[in-house]
């Protein structure tokens, strides 16, 4: 028994430690257990928070069907009202606002006009579109009546503004264009639409001033260019004259610098005032050409963008583009783009129309190019009613002579001004080829009916200088074969003086064609 005990029990000494042990880590038993009650205790708040949130959930889910159901029905309202506005947005369209008529009755035309105007041709091609509504028949006299008012309004504005170049000729004419015309195109388009004979009378009506104003201008700066050029005669000598002492012919490259548009400046009209000016025949005509140029072009652009017939078509809101219209140039300039270095005003009464930088035409490009013929019969008809009194000018001179101071009119065309006396052949081809680089500018600028004009003036050139050219090499011809006296005239000696001058000359010609020759092959300069 006492072996039983002994073995089923554990020695005091274990159960002392045992009990030390466990009465040590009572604190940290306490501590366990109220760490477990206090999460027993979170586990019942979150279970209970989780109960809540899913009746909240559940309660939301239930608005959001609601709201579901909501949007379907404003959904297929909005598709209903939308429907009926369709309908009722082309009733509106057929009325005439208020506003629109008080801008048309009450006011003058302005700057406001340009969108009241454009609103109210849209209105009118609705009314007749519409016309078997009885809302766009109710509307239909209100509507003309509108329209005659407007275009009678129209009328009067657009020949008021004519009125300071008919009265004035120092009026700069290309700022009345790009500031005031071009800017109101949109109401010249309206007349053309819808009231065709008043687009016609202001038709006429510019078509009068312009051809007044270039006409005075242009008979103004050729008669200034005529007494320049009486004061520089020069004929031409033959090839064999001279004997050389006096140093010969050379080669003068400013003279030659006239044949190209980037060259010296223009003659200007003021210049003529001073007796001792003179001017080499060349740059005379290159002078007319470069003005006839600038103002012909622009002129034929701006009538190219205003009185081009389109369809209506509501335009973009309007820019002041400066690359298409500068106000700051002058249209009848006699400087050519900026390329002159003449001053900007010429500031004599005789030539006051001719002042300004120049720009040129260059400020007023116009998509001429893509018009067929039928679209540039009507336009070129404008421009030669405008500029035929300029060409005349550019083709009639009237020669300052005692017979035209007493009245005889004594006219001659510009060329046969420019070819009597015959000018030498250097200058004579430097003119031909001045002419063509023109002809090229105007290409360019795409200007058909000045450019039909140039070529007939080159036409008149080319056969004088084959004539002048012809008679040096009969000369020649002459003198190789040995010059035999007669009762008129003496034979003409061969010396060694005169063989050089001879061909101090010819030198002088040939270098000259060959720098106004610019193409490899050139028939019509090297043929003899």
């Amino acid at each position: 028994m006492n072996g039983i005990t002994t073995r089923g029990t554990k020695p005091a000494s274990e159960v002392g430690q045992q009990s030390l042990f466990y009465h040590g880590q009572a604190k940290d038993f306490v501590s366990l257990h109220e760490q477990v009650e206090t999460s027993v205790n979170l586990l019942d708040s979150l279970e209970s928070f989780l109960s809540t949130f899913q009746k909240d959930l559940s309660s939301v889910s239930g608005q959001i069907s609601e709201l579901q159901e909501r949007s379907k029905e404003i959904d297929n309202r909005l598709k209903s009202r939308r429907n009926r506005e369709t309908s009722f947005k082309s009733l509106s369209d057929l009325a005439i606002p208020p506003s629109l008529a008080i801008t048309i009755l009450d006011t003058d035309v302005g700057e406001p006009w340009i969108a009241t105007i454009t609103d109210f041709e849209r209105r009118l091609d609705l009314l007749k579109v519409r016309s078997r509504v009885k809302a766009a028949r109710d509307l239909g006299d209100v509507a003309e009546g509108l329209r005659i008012v407007a275009a009678t309004k129209l009328r009067t504005f657009f020949l008021a503004l004519l009125q300071p170049i008919r009265t004035s000729v120092t009026t700069n004419m290309q700022v009345m264009q790009t500031s005031v015309f071009v800017k109101y195109r949109a109401l010249c388009a309206f007349l053309q639409r819808q009231a065709p004979n008043v687009t016609s009378e202001v038709q006429r009506a510019y078509t009068g001033t312009a051809r007044t104003y270039y006409e005075t201008g242009f008979r103004r700066y050729v008669r200034s260019l005529g007494w320049i050029k009486v004061r520089t005669p020069e004929k031409p000598e033959p090839i064999i004259s001279g004997n050389g002492k006096n140093g010969g012919p050379y080669l003068d490259q400013d003279r030659l610098a006239y044949a190209k548009i980037d060259g010296p400046g223009v003659i200007l009209a003021y210049m003529a005032d001073d007796k001792t000016h003179e001017e080499p025949i060349e740059a005379i005509l290159r002078s007319l050409f470069l003005v006839l140029m600038d103002n012909a072009t622009a002129e034929y652009a701006f009538i190219a963008t205003f009185f081009r017939s389109e369809s209506f078509a509501p335009p973009p809101a309007m820019e002041n583009n400066s690359a298409l219209f500068s106000p700051t140039a002058t249209l009848l300039s006699p400087d050519f783009d900026g390329r002159s270095n003449a001053g900007s005003e010429i500031g004599m009464h005789v030539s006051r129309p001719f002042s300004g930088n120049g720009d040129g035409p260059r400020d007023l490009i116009a998509q001429t190019s893509l018009m067929d013929k039928a679209e540039r019969a009507p336009l070129d008809a404008i421009w030669k009613q405008i500029l035929d009194p300029v060409l005349e000018y550019c083709k009639v001179r009237h020669i300052t002579s005692p017979l035209y101071l007493r009245g005889t009119n004594n006219a001659q065309t510009f060329v046969t001004t420019v070819l009597e006396p015959m000018p030498p052949a250097v200058p004579l081809l430097t003119m031909i080829r001045l002419t063509e680089a023109v002809i090229a500018e105007v290409q360019k600028r795409d200007c058909p009916p000045l450019e039909n004009f140039l070529f007939a003036m080159r036409l008149q050139l080319w056969p004088a200088f084959q004539k002048i050219m012809s008679e040096h090499c009969n000369t020649l011809k002459k003198l190789a074969e040995g010059g035999t006296a007669s009762y008129f005239n003496r034979a003409v000696l061969t010396t060694d003086a005169s063989v050089a001058n001879i061909c101090n000359k010819y030198v002088v010609i040939f270098n000259s064609f060959v720098i106004l020759t610019d193409q490899d092959e050139e028939t019509m300069i090297f043929s003899k």
